[in-house]
């Protein structure tokens, strides 16, 4: 490879949440983080280069995006999803969108609280699948929206859609807004065309607003193909960013597509009202550049994490059978049942937290359908994955 993934970088000292915020959080000193969805390699050496050059100026003031930085977000979401390249982590169609339908944001949590304050009223249903990424959970309840949830179906180690149960809810609840993960965060599951349109059936008949939340859009695994919800709805608002992607979540930028008129104008007009106007310089000039030069970067690293994936099914499958494996087919977050442990959420989180060392993302962290289970980031080099599978063995097994 190029790129080097195998190199082991200290974090410690650098003020990073995963790993500095170890006593503030109530972990044990001694534990390896590998639960919030940042990823242990620097960003592309290409990008790098074009962030030293800005700092190397040395001016940091008001900063906007240029045309360039709008031609390399719809070229990249344009030439890399397209029916070429189906069944290798790509949506079954183009998606292109237009420079006016582009609405920048410092983040994707902040838009999506911005859009459920632009698009519905307090006291309004908003309708989440869970267990899902717990940052949705408080951006409805901290808006005083009514939170409505329609649990995924767990059965054989897949997870599905409850259709009956997901219109049941909407109507029950006279549901205006439905939050969709996708892929999902953390069970992996890509969602494959049929079902999203059977979910844009039952919203279009109710005339429930779609948010998508298509943040790891571009880690989709060997035999599965992503479709962009604006695909299926094009009035549907998509939120994406390159943070996840090519690890900038510290430098703040998004990108919602937001094709329609009336929606466009409301949420710019909710982002307005919180005294939000230009984005972190840095951060427009490390999107621009991502999408831009990214590309080979990007290609190698999604080679790495699927060896880093197989490491961990063949690991668990060998030497701890009773640890069931979420089969992944998206995002760099390892989904795995413990239930045949017969322990509680609270006895489960102590044995790995305090026995294996390690600090994870307890599964009911996502929701009461979480119990049971624990989210694993495996975005780091082998040596440290293969560390952390020791000592859950150590502990397990």
């Amino acid at each position: 490879m190029k790129y080097n993934f195998n190199e082991v970088v200290n974090r410690y000292g650098t003020s990073s949440l995963k790993f500095d915020f170890v006593r503030e959080r109530g972990m044990p000193d001694d534990v390896l983080p590998m639960w919030v969805a940042d990823m242990d390699f620097p960003a592309p050496p290409e990008v790098l280069e074009d962030i030293h050059s800005a700092v190397s100026h040395g001016i940091f003031g008001y900063t906007e995006a240029k045309e360039s930085y709008y031609n390399a977000v719809i070229n990249w979401f344009k030439s890399r999803f397209g029916n070429d390249l189906v069944g290798q982590g790509s949506t079954c169609f183009a998606y292109e969108v237009t420079r006016r339908e582009i609405v920048k944001a410092p983040g994707i949590v902040f838009a999506l609280a911005q859009a459920i304050r632009a698009f519905t009223e307090a006291g309004d249903a908003v309708l989440i699948q869970t267990p899902v990424y717990y940052p949705f959970y408080d951006i409805i309840r901290d808006n005083d929206r009514v939170l409505v949830t329609n649990p995924l179906v767990y059965s054989d180690g897949m997870y599905s859609i409850d259709f009956t149960d997901f219109e049941r809810k909407i109507i029950e609840n006279n549901v205006k807004l439905f939050l969709l993960c996708s892929p999902h965060n953390p069970v992996g599951r890509v969602w494959t065309k049929a079902e999203l349109k059977q979910l844009n059936e039952i919203c279009t008949r109710h005339n429930v607003i779609v948010i998508s939340d298509e943040i790891h859009c571009d880690f989709v695994w060997s035999g599965h193909a992503h479709t962009c919800f604006g695909i299926i709805n094009k009035n549907a608002v998509i939120a994406t960013a390159p943070s996840k992607t090519f690890n900038l979540a510290g430098l703040q930028i998004s990108n919602l597509f937001v094709k329609d008129t009336d929606l466009r104008r409301k949420l710019k007009s909710e982002i307005n009202k919180s005294g939000y106007s230009q984005l972190n310089t840095l951060g427009i000039i490390a999107c621009e550049s991502a999408y831009t030069k990214g590309a080979e970067w990007l290609h190698e690293l999604k080679v790495y994490l699927e060896g880093n994936i197989k490491l961990v099914r063949e690991f668990v499958a060998e030497r701890l059978p009773k640890v069931k494996m979420t089969p992944p087919q998206s995002t760099y977050l390892v989904w795995l049942d413990f239930a045949e442990y017969g322990l509680s959420q609270e006895e489960l989180d102590k044995r790995i937290t305090d026995g294996a060392k390690l600090w994870l993302d307890g599964g009911t962290m996502f929701g009461k359908e979480g119990k049971g289970f624990q989210r694993v980031n495996i975005a780091c080099p082998r040596s440290v994955l293969q560390d952390a599978l020791d000592r859950l063995k150590g502990e397990f097994s």
